[in-house]
């Protein structure tokens, strides 16, 4: 599992809206979440292709057993079925998209 990272060279500025449209560009339907410091989901799954993608904040994210720290404008793709955690990480809450493969 790797991380991708917003490239300013090549995407332009971080912005909520600039990467909301990245993520829709690929395909996927986008939803906004705010969670707070000390936030923690344990191993699960879903039943769709998805996205977990970072605005502000930190986010530590297993997906098979692969860790990657996520920080803003980083993603990562959770396959249909991939057994997933994810914790927030220090003391500011994480603004995230959870993009489903429409």
């Amino acid at each position: 599992m790797g991380a991708r990272r917003w490239n300013t060279t090549l995407d332009g500025p971080l912005t909520e809206a600039a990467l909301r449209a990245r993520l829709e560009a690929l395909g996927y339907r986008v939803a906004r979440y705010e969670y707070p410091p000390g936030t923690v989901f344990p191993d699960h799954t879903h039943g769709v292709d998805k996205i977990d993608a970072v605005i502000t904040g930190r986010f530590r994210l297993v997906v098979n057993g692969h860790m990657a720290i996520l920080g803003p404008g980083d993603w990562v793709q959770v396959p249909r079925g991939a057994v997933h955690s994810a914790t927030v990480l220090g003391d500011a809450p994480v603004v995230a998209f959870d993009a489903i493969r429409v």
